[in-house]
Formats: C-alpha cells, structure tokens, sequence
C-alpha cells in the first residue's frame, strides 16, 4: 500500500483515520473511574487493582499503570473514587485486553472474591471509562521523577464547544504549550485527545510535582513565560476552551506512576 493512502484502525464503534503525518509511536490511553459509595469500597477496589489487575496489565505488556485517588478540595469530586490510566501501544493491544485478562487464570484467580461481590452490595457503582489518542508533541508517558510522600498529580479536562476548536487547542499544545510546562517543571504525564467518552469534544491531560506548594510555584512560572504569552494571544488559539476542569489526586501505594 502507498504509504499515501490514509490507514483506517477500526475497534467496535471507533473508526480512526491514521494520517501519513500520525506519529507511529503515538500511546492510547484508558482511563478508568471507578465510582464508590464509601472508603471502604473504595480500599476494596484499590486491593483489587493491586492484586489482579496491575499485574495482570504487566503481564500483557502493560508496563506503567497509574492509580490514583482524590486528595480534598472540591466537592463535585468525590474522595471515594479510584482512577485508573492505562497506557497501551496501540489500538490492537487495547483490543485484545479483555480478552487476555479473560484467558489469564492468575488473574481470574485474584480477581475472584472482588468480581463475586453481589447485585445488592456491589464491589463499586460504577466504572466509567475514555478513551484517548497521545498527543504527537509528546507521544508517550512519562513517569514523574520525584518519590515524595507529599507528591501530587493533577488531571485537568479542556472541553472545546466544537470539534473544530478541540483539536486548534490540541495544535496549540503541539506548538509549543507542552515545551513550555516543560520548562517550568510542571512535569507532564501525559497527553491525550479524548476520543471516547461522554464530555467530548475534549483534550485531557495530568501534571505532577513533589508537593502542592511547588506545583503552585510551577503555575506561577508557566503565567510569566514569555512564549506562553505569545502563544495565549494568537488569534487562531482564541475561544478554543470552554471549560476547564481540574482534579488534585494523589497515587496509591499500588501505582506505577
């Protein structure tokens, strides 16, 4: 095939039209929201995660996944929730994961006692899911350098009113926003291009510092930068953004990020 001609992936629903200019080693991320009704549901399903399914994610070659629960500060976040990024290297290796997970005794083993829990007391609410494409200014995970116990990571959701605008806001980053963070050590983890998902149009994305005070002092920097002053003012990046949505978490002992 003429390396011309535009690929299309297909999984389920989701057809992606893979562009000659896609860069090949562009991760997709899953990321889970497991939504609890207490703490003690919440301990049940980081145990879980713990003991089965990280593991078993690894065992596929799944090498970096993060788990994370909500540190105060918002009440329309609920500290009982469990949220879980799963990096995979392509769509296909998303695919077959269920199907793995389903052949993998040790993994059905472990999950057992979590996945018997019944109808009328259920292990977790619900668990709700998206679906998202790296971006090409930063293809891959990157894992947060700092081991601080006061470590803190931050997921923020950009919703764009159109598609059109969605994507603007991703070339915005490409050009020059994400080097920018860099910069100012706001640590990103990663990026994504929300490509499922009930909030869509989006672009979401996490951040990490070794404490909260520093990621402040890290905001402050990236205010003042001069590019980022440049890049704010352009004329075709205006009115890309019509909400923003911001999310303290800290990683559980469990967590690979």
């Amino acid at each position: 095939m003429s390396k011309n001609v535009l690929r299309y992936l297909t999984v389920g629903a989701l057809v992606l039209v893979a562009s000659p200019s896609m860069a090949a080693e562009q991760e997709f991320y899953e990321l889970r929201i497991y939504r609890n009704s207490d703490a003690a549901r919440q301990a049940a399903v980081v145990n879980y995660l713990d003991g089965a399914l990280v593991p078993a994610l690894n065992r596929m070659g799944v090498k970096t996944v993060g788990v994370f629960v909500p540190t105060g500060g918002k009440p329309e976040v609920p500290l009982t929730d469990v949220y879980v990024l799963i990096p995979f290297s392509d769509l296909t290796q998303f695919a077959a994961s269920g199907g793995i997970l389903a052949a993998d005794e040790a993994y059905t083993a472990a999950a057992s006692d979590f996945m018997a829990a019944e109808k009328k007391d259920p292990a977790y609410i619900r668990l709700e899911s998206r679906l998202m494409r790296a971006f090409a200014g930063m293809p891959v995970l990157e894992v947060p350098g700092s081991d601080s116990e006061e470590r803190l990571l931050e997921l923020r959701i950009y919703e764009s009113h159109n598609t059109q605008k969605a994507r603007r806001k991703v070339e915005m980053f490409n050009d020059g926003e994400i080097e920018v963070m860099k910069e100012v050590k706001l640590g990103p983890v990663f990026f994504g291009e929300t490509l499922i998902s009930n909030d869509v149009p989006n672009l979401t994305y996490m951040l990490s510092a070794p404490s909260e005070e520093a990621h402040g002092e890290h905001w402050g920097g990236f205010g003042k930068h001069p590019r980022w002053q440049v890049l704010k003012k352009m004329e075709k990046y205006k009115g890309t953004v019509s909400s923003i949505r911001s999310i303290k978490l800290k990683p559980a002992a469990c967590s690979q990020i």
